[in-house]
């Protein structure tokens, strides 16, 4: 029989908040109007805490849309700016300022999420000096290749705006690597990964016209075709050799821009358009069997990526998965060994490695089942678990 000071100990690792239901408020930088990676990691995390009995609600920029739940709620308004690569839409300047800290006092939360307040946008709002109705966590999701010169210019007021911090988590040593510079040296630091819920791709099922044959095997892209750093041209390149050995091979694009895609291949052969097959957003659900179904995916990113979320979900459904040699991706792929990797923006590299695992089965099914015991480590019940004792630490501390 455990002892009572083993009993306790397994009570606290399973629930670090003891019992305790918690209000908690989660502040986006970014519109919802628009998926991208911080929103999604925050709509399934407060999925997460709703599941567990916590109160949660959620402000972001823009507006509301049809499918949005009902403890989003949106500031009405935002603007784009180009960010990281990307295009970011925010909301700063007039009324916002206001409008997010009377969402905070009004909410009377336990505990305040604010996920990249370095970025101007509402997330930046809670932070003025006397305001601080109940602790700030923070959670770090960017990755610079190199530091920003915007950034270095307002570090130290960065480092000064962001001292009401004093529990911070990082999404990967690359984004600590970033934020080290503007937090405040005294800031606890913690580095939990984004959160994927491995049962879900796990128990995906396979769809017939994805799947791949020795002769016609299907290769996955997932990604924004329109942003050079998602890397669909050197995912292009690559495919335009693997056809040369493998002519009934099947490309597989999900994501936005496919008039961008279109784009880049025009350069290419007329065959390697017709091997390429766009499937625009599709739901979580088939994104899962997307993953399930493949022969190999590839995630050419080129820059700017903190984590690798694809790369989990992919190794997640078992799917052997080639990445980019990112420090990130790296580190999900345990340096190569969940995941194969190539020289980041090398597609004679990568088409190499997608055609060696082409070639060799026993490779592909070591490989998938290396992946999916990697993915373990990303579910979210062990991520949630990490946040909620960053939460309690918090409480304590106040």
């Amino acid at each position: 029989m455990p002892s009572e000071s083993e009993r306790a100990l397994v009570n606290e690792l399973e629930d670090p908040l003891a019992g305790r239901k918690l209000k908690v408020g989660i502040i986006s930088p970014y519109s919802f109007e628009t998926p991208g990676g911080v929103q999604l990691h925050i709509r399934d995390f407060a999925k997460q805490l709703i599941s567990r009995g916590h109160d949660v609600e959620v402000l972001a920029p823009g507006r509301r849309t049809h499918d949005m739940p009902l403890w989003v709620q949106t500031t009405g308004s935002s603007f784009a700016i180009p960010y990281n690569g990307s295009v970011a839409n925010l909301s700063y300047f007039g009324w916002v300022g206001s409008t997010t800290r009377r969402w905070v006092k009004q909410g009377h939360f336990d505990i305040v999420h604010l996920h990249e307040p370095e970025v101007p946008s509402i997330s930046h709002k809670p932070l003025i000096p006397g305001f601080d109705p109940c602790p700030y966590v923070a959670t770090f999701h960017a990755s610079f290749d190199t530091y920003p010169l915007a950034l270095k210019c307002t570090q130290l007021y960065l480092r000064s705006y962001l001292s009401n911090i004093r529990s911070a988590i990082c999404v990967s040593d690359s984004a600590l690597e970033t934020a080290s510079h503007y937090l405040d040296p005294a800031t606890d630091i913690s580095v939990i990964p984004n959160g994927i819920n491995t049962a879900s791709f796990i128990a995906a099922s396979k769809k017939r016209e994805w799947q791949g044959t020795p002769e016609s095997p299907t290769i996955g892209f997932l990604g924004r075709m329109g942003e050079d750093r998602k890397g669909f041209a050197v995912f292009a390149r690559a495919a335009s050799y693997i056809l040369e050995r493998y002519p009934k091979a099947r490309f597989l694009c999900v994501g936005d821009g496919e008039s961008d895609g279109r784009k880049i291949l025009s350069s290419f052969p007329e065959n390697l358009c017709e091997a390429t097959e766009f499937l625009g957003r599709i739901s979580d659900e088939d994104k899962a069997s997307f993953y399930k179904s493949l022969t190999v995916y590839v995630a050419p990113q080129i820059g700017g990526e903190s984590f690798g979320i694809v790369l989990a979900e992919a190794m997640a459904a078992g799917c052997p998965t080639v990445a980019s040699d990112l420090k990130a991706f790296k580190a999900v792929s345990q340096e190569g060994t969940a995941a194969r990797l190539f020289t980041n923006g090398d597609a004679h590299d990568c088409a190499r490695v997608v055609m060696e695992l082409i070639d060799d089965d026993e490779a592909r099914q070591e490989l998938s089942a290396r992946g999916s015991a990697r993915a373990c480590d990303y579910d979210w019940s062990e991520v949630t678990r990490s946040v909620l004792s960053i939460y309690a630490k918090a409480l304590q501390n106040r």
